[in-house]
């Protein structure tokens, strides 16, 4: 079962019920109180999934883990969803994975998406959608599993794909916790500082070019919803950090996707250490952009994916 649907709110009441506190509480709990989780801890990671699914079921969600085997043990996608009202047999798909690299707590990487993901679907149970949302919290993103087909998200997408689900767009939560205003913060591959700004305060969306209308659609309708300043790209798919992440997985099946990320290591000088605790975390500024993503997706869902079709 899903929440009772209740009258969609206006978009203002979305963004007063964004609070910093929430977001930094998820992320202590996982990085801090939890740490490190991978399959190499696995009581650890465990104890990542439990969080996720105690916190759905607190919103009201019931939990579906999508089980899968990986080195002689089971391991868990963790699905929710808001079924449409009007075009139900639609999704719109928000996900982030839960394990963080080896030798990392992984706050900014990724405890931040996990926090924004369980914002999200906690806004999303007060508003009824035109199409459906699923929030799924991916397993096993992170190396050695990356880019193979043993990563969580790659089991989950193949079985989308096989079941026929009508993915019109699924969206990464990827690091996006990290937001500094000095001259020289931000970086990118080759060429690129030639047409985006050198300091690291804005969040960006990222696609390829098959999903490029998309994360047009999605970047114009987060301008006129928030101020918080943002960037976007459609590229190739090979240039470093562009693939780096669950929407990969989605591409491969033929849906479109895009992420949602600070930058990740092109600003974080924490990225995959030992030093990327909650502390790090910009969280005023990351609360001003999951009301952003809020205002968002809440406008995707109720219709602003109304023409586009696979």
């Amino acid at each position: 079962m899903s929440p009772t649907p209740k009258p969609a709110p206006k978009t203002a009441r979305i963004t007063q019920d964004v609070f910093a506190q929430r977001l930094r509480a998820h992320v202590e709990h996982l990085a801090g109180q939890i740490g490190e989780r991978n399959v190499s801890r696995p009581e650890a990671l465990r104890a990542a999934a439990d969080y996720i699914e105690a916190e759905w079921r607190r919103q009201g969600y019931q939990v579906i883990p999508h089980w899968y085997g990986l080195s002689g043990t089971q391991w868990a996608n963790l699905e929710v969803t808001r079924p449409g009202n009007a075009r139900p047999a639609e999704i719109l798909l928000i996900g982030a994975h839960y394990d963080s690299v080896m030798g990392s707590p992984g706050a900014n990487d990724n405890a931040s998406g996990v926090a924004a993901l369980l914002e999200l679907s906690r806004l999303f149970a007060d508003i009824v959608p035109a199409l459906t949302v699923r929030f799924v919290a991916f397993v096993n993103e992170e190396p050695p599993f990356f880019l193979t087909r043993r990563q969580g998200s790659v089991v989950y997408a193949k079985a989308a794909r096989a079941r026929g689900d009508a993915i019109r767009l699924m969206v990464s939560l990827e690091t996006m916790g990290c937001y500094r205003d000095e001259r020289g913060s931000q970086h990118y591959p080759p060429l690129f500082g030639f047409f985006y700004p050198n300091r690291a305060n804005f969040i960006s969306f990222v696609s390829d070019f098959r999903s490029r209308a998309l994360m047009y659609r999605a970047a114009q309708t987060f301008r006129r919803n928030s101020d918080f300043p943002l960037e976007h790209v459609a590229t190739f798919r090979f240039i470093p950090g562009v693939a780096w992440s669950d929407h990969w997985s989605f591409w491969r099946q033929g849906y479109r996707a895009l992420m949602v990320t600070d930058t990740a290591f092109y600003r974080y000088p924490y990225y995959h250490t030992s030093q990327d605790t909650p502390e790090k975390l910009a969280y005023p500024a990351f609360t001003r952009v999951t009301a952003g993503l809020a205002e968002t997706f809440a406008a995707l869902a109720l219709g602003g994916l109304d023409n586009e079709r696979d």
